[in-house]
């Protein structure tokens, strides 16, 4: 499988504990790591969008 794809999807599980702890118990300090690693799950995206519109 291509690595940016896999990467994506690894990031995408690192993020799964915050969104428990978000969702789960309310903490807003999880919400805000949430946040911010949904920012960086959209560049590894859009740069693995790139590839493949190229």
């Amino acid at each position: 499988m291509n690595q940016k794809y896999l990467d994506l999807i690894e990031f995408l599980k690192t993020l799964e504990p915050d969104v428990e702890k978000f969702y789960t118990k309310g903490q807003s300090a999880a919400g805000t790591r949430l946040r911010k690693g949904l920012s960086e799950l959209k560049k590894l995206a859009q740069d693995f969008r790139n590839d493949i519109h190229c």
